[in-house]
């Protein structure tokens, strides 16, 4: 056992201590000639022209090695008001100028999600925030799109449906696309090149106008029957994400920007494998996402850290907009979500390289789900695909589903006078097999998504996109079963050929 008196830690310097190098006798590690204003990591200390060129080298060099976005291609910006989204958008903007070395060649767009009904702001705060956010965007000159959360409630069930994807076009192509598009940019010169700008940027905004009173008090009727905070933050992300979706195909957008950073990737990866998401950690958390299909979810600023993207905000100006949001002044306990980031914060803090080893991590992920489940079913809320073995019962994902039915309908009892069953008539008549909506919902999530619905009660408030897509679905396999059992199989085919 340790003795109390004994001291194993090493006896202090005697004399004064040494003084610490000041700023001024500093250089910037870079240049070597400019006096550091920031200091990344310990040691990194970088002058203001520097730290710039850094920066941007970081963004143009995550779209340069992926090459998923083509010239002439429309992208949606995410804006979310905050401080990396905010970053991003002034990012593409730079790449955009007259002035910029390597200029941006895709067509950008920006949308804003006004969610101030879920966070439970007043309707004067609600204007005043989308004042602030009008002024922010008129002074891109892009062409944006402000939606309000409420308007989930009329969105159409094909939101849901996986669009099949053009094929993606090789390294060789990439480079036909760019060729050609110099090409026509020489032909038209600079003059046309600029109109063709202005153009663009010319194109009318949209802006839906405030929601009803009976959206507004559905959505906080929605919200307020879940239970938990960490089932609230991820039903929020899933309508959020659905909005910009219908948003991006109603408008020709083939790719999305979001601007999630180092830092809220590696605390997003951490809680998505304590929600139970680990499957679709390279979806949630890699550079790009293809679980739509026809719209790509991209992330460029994913080489960014938190502490960067506010320097730089703070160095060059960038206006952002704060606006609470649902786990604001919330306990550190108080949801899944902000425990974890409680945690990789402190952790951060007292060990620097901790974010950068998480994200480290999620780049080896790779997308290839299990043999034969590639163009399997797909979960209704987070669209991906269901890589899960439901008769494996050693699994928590098969514990559960071994409690619900799996899309076959119960045999009729004899006798029984019921009419013509609904599924396949599409009628829906009384008594039909499928008559549990809670069940026909159930089924069809992931093993995330079925324990995030645990914390709501009833499915009622659910936006009815969502409970016309799970019956739709039921229905669909209901029919599909009864079809494939009037169905010769090969050996069935084999027997009969012989017996003839």
């Amino acid at each position: 056992m340790c003795e109390m008196s004994e001291e194993y830690r090493e006896s202090a310097p005697k004399g004064p201590p040494q003084p610490r190098l000041g700023t001024q006798d500093q250089k910037c590690v870079k240049c070597k000639e400019g006096l550091p204003v920031v200091v990344i990591r310990a040691g990194d200390a970088f002058c203001r022209d520097c730290f710039k060129a850094l920066y941007i080298h970081k963004f143009r060099a995550m779209l340069g090695k992926n090459r998923l976005i083509f010239p002439g291609e429309k992208v949606l910006l995410a804006w979310s008001g905050g401080a990396s989204s905010s970053s991003m958008v002034w990012q593409v903007l730079e790449g955009l100028s007259r002035d910029s070395a390597k200029r941006l060649r895709f067509v950008p767009g920006v949308v804003y999600v006004d969610e101030g009904a879920a966070c439970s702001q007043s309707p004067e705060n609600r204007a005043k925030t989308l004042a602030e956010v009008k002024l922010v965007l008129q002074t891109t000159g892009f062409p944006w799109h402000i939606v309000a959360l409420e308007e989930v409630f009329s969105l159409p069930p094909s939101v849901l449906r996986f669009a099949a994807q053009e094929p993606v076009g090789t390294e060789g192509a990439y480079k036909a696309a760019v060729d050609s598009f110099l090409q026509q940019q020489h032909a038209l010169g600079a003059d046309g090149v600029e109109r063709k700008s202005q153009h663009c940027s010319q194109d009318p905004h949209s802006h839906t106008g405030p929601p009803t009173t009976a959206q507004t008090q559905a959505l906080s009727r929605l919200f307020d029957s879940v239970k938990t905070l960490t089932a609230k933050e991820e039903l929020l992300q899933t309508l959020r994400t659905h909005l910009i979706l219908h948003v991006a195909r109603n408008h020709g957008y083939s790719k999305v920007m979001t601007g999630d950073s180092c830092t809220r990737l590696a605390i997003k990866l951490m809680t998505s494998l304590a929600l139970g998401r680990g499957a679709f950690l390279a979806w949630d958390t890699g550079f790009s996402d293809e679980r739509h299909g026809d719209v790509v979810v991209v992330r460029p600023m994913r080489e960014h850290t938190l502490k960067e993207v506010a320097f730089y905000n703070h160095l060059f100006a960038v206006p952002s907009i704060c606006t609470p949001a649902l786990d604001t002044k919330a306990p550190e306990k108080a949801s899944i979500h902000r425990l974890m980031e409680a945690f990789i914060l402190r952790l951060q803090a007292q060990f620097p390289s901790t974010i950068s080893t998480v994200y480290r991590t999620s780049e080896k992920l790779i997308k290839a789900p299990r043999d034969g489940c590639a163009a399997g079913p797909r979960c209704l809320l987070c669209m991906c695909t269901l890589d899960v073995d439901t008769a494996d019962s050693t699994t928590a994902f098969g514990a559960q589903t071994s409690h619900l039915p799996q899309m076959q309908p119960p045999v009729a009892q004899a006798g029984a006078a019921a009419g013509p069953c609904c599924c396949a008539g599409m009628g829906g008549a009384p008594g039909c097999c499928r008559e549990d909506p809670r069940a026909q919902v159930m089924e069809q999530l992931c093993y995330g998504c079925r324990v995030n619905m645990k914390d709501l009660p009833s499915l009622e408030p659910l936006p009815p996109y969502i409970l016309s897509e799970a019956q739709l679905r039921s229905q669909r396999a209901t029919v599909e079963q009864e079809v494939r059992e009037y169905l010769l199989g090969d050996s069935e085919d084999e027997t009969g050929t012989g017996e003839s």
